[in-house]
């Protein structure tokens, strides 16, 4: 049976059977991995935030010229992140080229589904309470966002 609480034991069982952690070393080399994968998830989670912003952008741009766009320079980075965008309308599509649209929105979709599908499985990581795993993931999420959320301000 799984443990209910936290535990300090160099032994786990990491999403899959082949991942069978025993001893000090495998553990230190399953925490590395799990820290690597929390700092892709939060560079992820910016890096749709950065091409929804980049996009949204070049088709203002096309609409009404590189000297309106300014404009849209000052707005923050909590109206443009996947959060918020979601419960905002949406504008209707620009009369241009529909195919730059349709490829952002492919890519959006399938690093939406990388990012729920690592953030799920960082989860499961953390359920498996172990300690030493826990603050791989903690860890991995305060690095990942120290190094990827001030780029944001680079829009």
């Amino acid at each position: 049976m799984m443990p209910m609480a936290f535990e300090l034991s160099d032994s786990v069982t990491l999403l899959f059977d082949f991942w069978d952690v025993r001893g000090p070393a495998g553990m230190v080399l399953s925490v590395f991995v799990v820290f690597l994968l929390t700092v892709f998830y939060e560079i992820l989670k910016v890096w749709r935030v950065w091409l929804g912003v980049k996009h949204k952008l070049a088709q203002h741009e096309s609409r009404y010229g590189p000297a309106m766009s300014s404009r849209c320079d000052n707005s923050s980075v909590l109206e443009n992140s996947p959060s918020e965008s979601s419960l905002t309308p949406i504008d209707p599509p620009s009369p241009g080229p529909h195919r730059f649209s349709l490829l952002m929105h492919i890519t959006q979709t399938i690093l939406h589904l990388m990012q729920v599908s690592l953030g799920y499985l960082l989860m499961l990581c953390v359920m498996t309470y172990n300690f030493w795993v826990f603050l791989g993931v903690i860890g991995g999420s305060t690095l990942g966002y120290f190094i990827s959320f001030p780029l944001l301000e680079q829009i």
